[in-house]
C-alpha cells in the first residue's frame, strides 16, 4: 500500500471512529439532557442541574472513548486519536447546533450566544474534555507499553 493510501485509511478510521464516539455520546446526552430540563433545572436552576449530569456524561464518555478508539485501532496511536477526538467534537458540536435550531427554533447566533451563560459554559467544558479523552487515553497506553 502507497503512503498516501495508508494516510487515507488512517484518516478515514479516525473519521468513523470520531463520528461514532459524537454519535453515541449525543444519543446519551440527548436522553440525559431531557431529564436534566425536566425535571432537575426547574427544581435546582440550570447551572446545579449541568453540574450534576456532567460527571455522569464525562465517565460514560470516557467509556465510549476507549472502546471507540480500540475498536479503529487508534489506541496505539496518539496522533490519530487526538483527530478522532477533533472530529468527534465538531460531530457533537454540530449535532447540538441542529438539535438547537430544529427542536429549540434558534438561530446560529443565539445557539453560540448561549456559551456565555454559566451553564453553557460548563457544558463547552467538559465537551472539551470529551474531545481530549482519545488522545488521553492513547498517550497513556503509549507512556505504559514504554516502561
Amino acid at each position: 500500500m502507497t503512503r498516501s493510501a495508508c494516510r487515507r485509511v488512517r484518516l478515514a478510521a479516525c473519521a468513523k471512529a470520531g463520528c461514532v464516539y459524537a454519535l453515541i455520546v449525543f444519543a446519551i446526552g440527548f436522553a440525559l439532557g431531557a431529564i436534566r430540563v425536566l425535571l432537575l433545572a426547574p427544581r435546582l436552576g440550570d447551572a446545579i442541574a449541568v453540574l450534576l449530569e456532567a460527571p455522569l456524561m464525562l465517565a460514560v464518555s470516557w467509556k465510549i472513548s476507549r472502546w471507540t478508539a480500540s475498536k479503529h485501532g487508534l489506541l496505539s496511536d496518539p496522533g490519530g486519536a487526538l483527530l478522532m477526538g477533533a472530529i468527534a467534537f465538531a460531530v457533537l458540536m454540530l449535532a447540538e447546533l441542529a438539535t438547537s435550531m430544529l427542536f429549540f427554533n434558534r438561530t446560529v447566533a443565539e445557539y453560540f450566544a448561549g456559551f456565555w451563560s454559566m451553564a453553557r459554559a460548563i457544558g463547552l467544558a467538559s465537551q472539551l474534555c470529551f474531545a481530549s479523552f482519545p488522545f488521553l487515553q492513547a498517550s497513556n497506553r503509549q507512556i505504559q507499553s514504554s516502561r
